[in-house]
């Protein structure tokens, strides 16, 4: 792969980049914010590894510069921040994944490949004529949704938000990213829009049902979850 690394510490840098070369990857380093969304816009990097703190530019307007490209490459976090807060920042904001300094480099490969599996499974599921997450599914020819035996009366705004929740099961979904994949806005929605679609897709599929699916992350969005 084309890997991107964004870090300003220079024996982290060097450390990482030697161990992705030997696993047989291209690697480009950037040491600032600036520098690393220019290499980003030049190249076509299949991988990006994101500091949060860099001396220029936030980490978290890099990972929503990033985020905000179509077909994206997946970003792993790595950075000293802890908290509870900067992680679901970092994740609600577009990262696949975050790690706290100072980490293995054994596990950062192993999450690597793991985001990788998860993103080839992914494509391979878009492609799909039917996508299926537990007793939900689609048919993507007819543009039909059913719940078990049940066929799913549902808008055409209520159909695109079902199939985004079950490409994306389990992960948590910002209403920002509803609002830019299901009304094609790049922007915050400034009314109750996506609460209330999300309301009345929620309703249909709940119907008679003890397992909710849809579950609400309080300040960040929500998560489409059928092992609940």
């Amino acid at each position: 792969m084309r890997i991107l690394i964004i870090e300003d510490e220079e024996k982290i840098a060097a450390y990482l980049s030697r161990g992705l070369e030997q696993d047989g990857n291209v690697v480009d380093v950037a040491s600032c914010g600036r520098d690393g969304f220019s290499l980003f816009g030049r190249g076509s990097y299949e991988f990006v590894l994101l500091d949060l703190m860099l001396p220029d530019v936030s980490g978290f307007d890099i990972l929503r510069e990033i985020a905000a490209k179509e077909a994206h490459p997946p970003v792993i976090i790595l950075s000293a921040k802890a908290s509870i807060d900067d992680r679901v920042k970092g994740l609600a904001l577009g990262a696949d994944d975050y790690m706290t300094k100072p980490f293995s480099f054994s596990e950062l490969r192993v999450r690597i490949r793991a985001i990788m599996r998860r993103r080839d499974a992914a494509d391979t599921a878009f492609h799909t004529v039917e996508l299926r997450v537990g007793d939900v599914r689609i048919d993507r020819l007819r543009r039909q949704a059913f719940r078990g035996a049940k066929t799913l009366d549902l808008t055409a705004r209520e159909y695109t938000l079902l199939e985004y929740f079950l490409q994306n099961t389990g992960c948590p979904i910002t209403k920002r990213l509803i609002f830019e994949h299901v009304w094609n806005y790049s922007a915050d929605p400034q009314t109750n829009v996506v609460d209330v679609l999300v309301c009345r897709l929620r309703d249909k599929l709940n119907d008679g049902e003890a397992n909710k699916l849809i579950r609400t992350l309080r300040g960040v969005g929500y998560v489409f979850d059928a092992e609940q």
